[in-house]
């Protein structure tokens, strides 16, 4: 049985979202297609993700002194521990998939919030005298990107951000398989709207029986 941790960026649900329709394409047929897998669904939009702020910084100061848990402020302890939770829950996992929109050429911040809950040194990666080195090789990931242009080819592909940052932290972890799945062109091309969420639609289908 795998864990399969689903993390939605969207303030929006399937009826008026693109990527979160595809997403739950993929998702159900995923649970299809592997019965014996545990998804567990983040809505990161109706989570509670700590930034990563003034408190958590003194708290980590404070049990890297040896000082205890409960030696911390409450604000301390439940930002520190929901921190800790967040990043157990993402080692434990064998597979992510990240459904976000586009926005800003990049992707909503509380993704970029939650990347930084699971950063962690000594969990995700560790330090070594040639540099850092990803622990989670036995991992894969996709991300299901909403994008209302075209960012896949010319000059415009250079502006995305938001698939090749989470690229480049799924490398960072030694995550040897990263896939993407777009859908784009929806707001360019209003006319075939419909069109080009149907056939995403039906990609993420196919991959999902795979992944």
């Amino acid at each position: 049985m795998a864990k399969v941790l689903y993390i939605t960026a969207h303030p929006h649900n399937e009826t008026v979202s693109y990527s979160m329709a595809v997403g739950k394409a993929f998702i159900e047929a995923y649970k299809e297609a592997h019965p014996e897998d545990q998804v567990t669904h983040l809505d990161l939009y109706n989570e509670n993700i700590p930034h990563i702020d003034a408190d958590v910084f003194s708290g980590w100061g404070k049990l890297q002194s040896g000082s205890a848990f409960d030696q911390l402020s409450a604000s301390e302890q439940a930002k520190v521990g929901r921190l800790n939770e967040l990043s157990n829950q993402f080692v434990e996992a064998d597979k992510y998939v990240f459904v976000t929109p586009m926005w800003n050429f990049s992707f909503p911040p509380v993704m970029k919030a939650y990347l930084d809950s699971v950063c962690v040194a000594g969990k995700t990666f560790k330090y070594t005298e040639q540099g850092p080195v990803g622990l989670l090789t036995d991992k894969k990931a996709l991300h299901i990107q909403a994008r209302g242009g075209v960012y896949s080819e010319g000059p415009a592909a250079a502006m995305e951000m938001g698939h090749r940052y989470i690229g480049v932290i799924m490398q960072f972890f030694g995550i040897p398989s990263f896939d993407g799945l777009f859908v784009e062109g929806h707001n360019q091309h209003s006319d075939r709207a419909q069109q080009i969420k149907e056939e995403a639609i039906a990609r993420a289908k196919e991959v999902a029986k795979d992944f």
